[in-house]
C-alpha cells in the first residue's frame, strides 16, 4: 500500500520534469522564417497574404507550387467543383525552386521563387468574363508575359482547372 502512495506522489513530480525538459529549446536550432522564398518584386499584390486552393510538387523539375486566391476566388473554389470563376476572382500560382530542408531529412521546402502568375477574372461590357493572366520571373520578379481575352490563355486555363484542396 505504502509503494503504491509513493508511486502516486512520484507521477506528477515525474510528468512535470519531463515536461520541463520537453520544453528547453536546443540553442544550436536557431528558427528563422526562410527568407529565400520570400518574394521581392513589382507584384500586383501579395499572393501570400491570401489562403491556399491547393499545391503541387513537380519532382522532375525540382519545384513547388502553391495556388493562392482571393476572398472571391477561396469562396467559390471551396463551395463549387467547376472552374467558371465569378468576375473579381484572382488567383496566383507561386512556383519555388526546392532545396532539402536542413531540420527535416528527406524533406524539401521552398528556395528562391521561380515564378508568380496571376490569372484575374473580369466582366467585359457584353456581360461574358473576361481573362487577365500575368507572369513575373526574374530575381527580382519582374512581369514577363500579358495576356487578355475573352478565352483563358493555355497556362491561364491549366490554373482556373486546379481543384481546391480538401481542407480540415
Amino acid at each position: 500500500m505504502r509503494s503504491a502512495m509513493k508511486t502516486t506522489a512520484l507521477l506528477p513530480i515525474i510528468l512535470l520534469l519531463g515536461a520541463a525538459a520537453c520544453s528547453r529549446q536546443n540553442p544550436r536550432l536557431a528558427t528563422t522564417p526562410n527568407q529565400s522564398a520570400a518574394l521581392h518584386g513589382d507584384l500586383p499584390a501579395n499572393p501570400l497574404a491570401w489562403q491556399v486552393i491547393t499545391s503541387e510538387i513537380d519532382r522532375q523539375h525540382a519545384t513547388m507550387s502553391t495556388l493562392f486566391g482571393n476572398d472571391t476566388a477561396i469562396h467559390y473554389a471551396r463551395a463549387n467543383a467547376g472552374h467558371d470563376y465569378p468576375p473579381g476572382s484572382v488567383l496566383s500560382m507561386v512556383t519555388w525552386d526546392q532545396q532539402e530542408d536542413s531540420r527535416w531529412f528527406g524533406a524539401n521546402i521552398p528556395a528562391e521563387p521561380r515564378s508568380v502568375e496571376f490569372v484575374t477574372v473580369g466582366v467585359a461590357p457584353n456581360h461574358e468574363p473576361t481573362y487577365a493572366y500575368r507572369e513575373f520571373a526574374g530575381a527580382p520578379l519582374k512581369q514577363t508575359v500579358a495576356i487578355d481575352g475573352s478565352v483563358p490563355h493555355d497556362r491561364a486555363a491549366y490554373i482556373l482547372s486546379q481543384r481546391a484542396a480538401v481542407m480540415p
